[in-house]
């Protein structure tokens, strides 16, 4: 089975979306940054930044009990977070993640991400130390 798609986002904590999305903007010319959201069953605060073949999503805490808080800790001034990929089945990618060995982050039922399609956060440690994300693939983003 093709398990990895498309790149979607490099995902970026950051304890200033406002402070980052000056550096994309002013430092590294980005010129499509789209407006920061909340998602408070998440605890974080998105915004997104097109590049040309993807994007960057800038993470900031919301509230007290966001799991960027433990990040941040480690890296004050930010950095990367997770690398997102694209899958066409988020519950069959959840079960050959499992049957591989590699640890479901959480219950192991996708939740909804970002982007508003079902998500589901691989672990570290089995993933050559890199958080990485897989989402179903959003049909409205890209052809």
């Amino acid at each position: 089975m093709k398990m990895i798609g498309r790149l979607n986002h490099v995902g970026v904590a950051t304890p200033s979306i406002e402070k980052s999305v000056t550096l994309y903007r002013d430092v590294l010319g980005a010129t499509k940054i789209h407006d920061a959201f909340d998602m408070p069953e998440q605890g974080v605060r998105v915004c997104f930044v097109d590049v040309p073949n993807s994007q960057i999503e800038l993470i900031e805490p919301l509230g007290d009990d966001s799991p960027v808080h433990g990040f941040l800790a480690k890296n004050p001034a930010g950095g990367q977070h997770h690398v997102c990929f694209e899958v066409e089945d988020i519950y069959a990618a959840r079960d050959e993640m499992a049957a591989k060995g590699a640890k479901v982050i959480g219950t192991g039922e996708p939740r909804i991400g970002a982007h508003g399609t079902p998500v589901i956060f691989v672990h570290p440690k089995d993933m050559g130390g890199v958080l990485v994300e897989l989402m179903e693939r959003p049909e409205d983003l890209h052809e």
